[in-house]
């Protein structure tokens, strides 16, 4: 996914700088002074990358908050099942994971599209 919109609300967007190579579309985290990179397993995304973007180049970043927005699944995931950050930036079931940051509403399978609500 080269370039991303939030899906029916747009929430802030800010620039960071990539710490590592970010995909457009995927959660991503501070990983220092101004920079963000993908987010891990059960890491407190900040928000969801815009657009891809190499390492030191900037790269807009979609707020938390309020919004609905399409991410990528990192396995099978039901409409009203809370989401927590995965591998690579995607999105799993919160599972034994502690940081929720949303709540899908529709169901997807791995690799698939899911809407989100920001939480």
């Amino acid at each position: 996914m080269a370039d991303y919109l939030p899906k029916f609300k747009p929430g802030q967007a800010v620039t960071f700088s990539a710490s590592a190579a970010v995909t457009g579309g995927r959660e991503v985290v501070v990983t220092g002074d101004r920079t963000v990179g993908p987010a891990g397993d059960d890491e407190l995304a900040i928000g969801t990358a815009g657009f891809d973007a190499a390492i030191g180049e900037d790269v807009t970043v979609f707020l938390r908050g309020n919004g609905v927005h399409p991410l990528i699944a990192a396995g099978a995931i039901a409409a009203g099942d809370r989401v927590i950050t995965a591998i690579a930036g995607k999105v799993a079931t919160i599972g034994a994971g502690t940081k929720p940051i949303g709540i899908a509403l529709t169901t997807a399978a791995d690799l698939d599209v899911v809407d989100v609500l920001y939480i």
